[in-house]
């Protein structure tokens, strides 16, 4: 334990061991003001806030494509299992054919900007590499997208209430 101050909270820990904190601004403050002594170094109330706030709006950027990158991936692995056996059975597919074309590389370019997302909501929470691989993959396998969505999205508010708590009093 340090001789910091009462006044100046120390960055909680998660349980992947990563430091908590809603960004930068919020845990090298309550640092600075640990190892100074500085009063003034302080988080402020509103630094609190506003950290707390971009990262709530990371994690509902996060949410909406997590679920748009879900449907995306099911709408191509419908389209991609009825395309073959319908070859089989129907001499005209070009329906099917021309929906594969225009799904697959629309989730494409969806995956891109979940990609995006993923990136900013883990950089923001500052979660471990493991929550980023898990979170990556989740684009890409039918259905984990959902799983790991509701997963992030609880852990997340988690944090960010105990965050709120912690700082805002």
């Amino acid at each position: 334990m340090s001789t910091a101050p009462q006044h100046a909270p120390e960055p909680a820990s998660d349980p992947t061991g990563a430091t908590s904190g809603a960004t930068s601004a919020a845990t090298t403050g309550a640092t600075t003001a640990a190892t100074s002594g500085d009063p003034a170094a302080a988080v402020s109330r509103a630094q609190a806030a506003e950290a707390i706030r971009k990262a709530r709006g990371a994690l509902a950027r996060y949410r909406v494509m997590a679920i748009v990158t879900g449907v995306m991936l099911l709408l191509l692995t419908v389209w991609m299992i009825l395309k073959y056996p319908v070859q089989w059975w129907v001499a005209d597919v070009s329906a099917v054919v021309d929906a594969t074309w225009i799904v697959a590389p629309v989730h494409g370019w969806v995956y891109v900007v979940y990609l995006v997302t993923v990136l900013q909501a883990w950089a923001t929470m500052r979660w471990g590499w493991g929550r980023l691989a898990t979170m990556v993959f989740a684009g890409v396998v039918p259905v984990m997208s959902f799983v790991v969505e509701r997963r992030v999205h609880t852990d997340g508010q988690a944090k960010l209430a105990s965050l709120e708590q912690r700082y805002l009093g």
